[in-house]
């Protein structure tokens, strides 16, 4: 089943994007999991064929489009199944990149942003610490101005492409005075800035392609043009790009869904048990009809949010206003999706019986790879008390 937003144009990039994954991720990626990450071969590759600029400004190599096209590109791109592949990505066009295009300075965005479509620059968006994960306002890492250079000092966790980006963007806590969310701003850091290390690379459950690390300021010191945005405005800049991320983490979620039944539907279609087919047990083919029905549901919903920002965003820029306001919508989105995935995989696993818990095979992986899309990038749990203190407005 399609969908009413998808247009020619949609179609032709998904189907590039099936082409590119069947030729240059599925065949290799198993490997890239023992090497805990993707070739940056590979992200050049889709540098070179516009896929790292989908929404960037075409002045600066991007294609400039809009939500939903993005939606279409990060669904497409999730049916990989390598879930660490798909997030390297995503990370780097939609959770990273959007902060220089939002924030940069002409000079920020002409030094950076042409390499960051081509794919010869990797980035990351370093808020996570410790201490501090869906509360941004309690972030500690420190920024201080001494004369024409800014100095870090504080520590970031669970930094997705942390070990080997080229550009980071980082969130610090710019005026110690300031309270709560206030005095937090962002700064655009290069790799092997002295002062800055990883700390160590993570090993995690899932996304085992995806190079994920501990990051380090010690007297890290970055000039004052590094400031991304206005100072103490960060966390500001962070919660708008909210939308985007969360969007595309239940597109991620939609395609993991999607594959998965798809590999079910064929494994109960072969696999025979007491003499004839999975798929003839009732119970089994009543089960992935209603996961299947969900999934469809989902992902229409999924579209819907796209299309409310885009529209937004029309409306926001004819009114000479800024940005888009769609909270409720996406973390409703973000939650249902987040749950969904799991109770997909988990159902699909099991309807594979022993075979579904074999190391390298698909199934197993996508199960390994969704548990985190109900906690990364806002948590299942802060994602329902958004929609809940929306109550008396919605």
């Amino acid at each position: 089943m399609d969908s009413i937003y998808i247009n020619e144009d949609h179609v032709a990039l998904r189907d590039q994007l099936a082409r590119f994954i069947a030729r240059e991720v599925e065949p290799h990626a198993v490997a890239w999991e023992e090497a805990g990450m993707v070739p940056r071969e590979v992200l050049r590759k889709m540098g070179n064929a516009g896929f790292l600029g989908i929404m960037f400004p075409a002045e600066y190599g991007g294609a400039a489009a809009d939500a939903l096209t993005n939606v279409v590109f990060a669904e497409a791109l999730s049916q990989s199944t390598f879930g660490g592949f798909i997030v390297t990505v995503l990370v780097h066009t939609d959770m990273a990149g959007p902060h220089l295009v939002h924030a940069g300075s002409p000079a920020q965005l002409g030094r950076y942003l042409p390499k960051m479509c081509s794919g010869e620059l990797i980035s990351a968006i370093a808020i996570t610490e410790p201490g501090a994960g869906s509360d941004v306002a309690a972030i500690r890492t420190q920024a201080t101005r001494d004369g024409d250079d800014w100095v870090l000092n504080g520590s970031k966790m669970f930094i997705t492409n942390g070990v080997h980006a080229d550009l980071y963007f980082v969130a610090a806590r710019s005026n110690r005075d300031a309270k709560g969310s206030g005095g937090i701003s962002m700064f655009i850091l290069e790799k092997g800035t002295p002062g800055f290390r990883v700390g160590r690379a993570l090993k995690k459950s899932g996304w085992l392609c995806s190079d994920t690390a501990e990051l380090v300021f010690e007297d890290c010191r970055i000039p004052a043009v590094n400031l991304l945005g206005l100072e103490n405005r960060g966390f500001h800049a962070i919660m708008g790009n909210f939308q985007t991320e969360r969007i595309a983490l239940s597109a991620m979620a939609v395609g993991h869904a999607q594959q998965a039944i798809r590999l079910t539907i064929e494994h109960t279609m072969q696999r025979k048990a007491f003499g004839a087919p999975l798929i003839d047990k009732q119970t089994i083919r009543q089960r992935l009809a209603m996961l299947e029905a969900k999934t469809e549901a989902a992902r229409s919903f999924l579209y819907h949010c796209a299309w409310r920002v885009d529209q937004m965003r029309k409306q926001a820029h004819e009114a000479g206003a800024r940005g888009a306001e769609v909270t409720r919508e996406v973390s409703m989105l973000k939650a249902l999706t987040g749950e969904l995935v799991n109770e997909v995989l988990y159902t699909c696993q099991q309807f594979h019986g022993g075979m579904g818990y074999m190391r390298d095979m698909p199934i197993e992986r996508l199960w390994r790879d969704a548990r985190i899309l109900a906690i990364g990038g806002g948590a299942s749990e802060v994602m329902l008390e958004e929609v809940a203190k929306r109550f008396v407005t919605a």
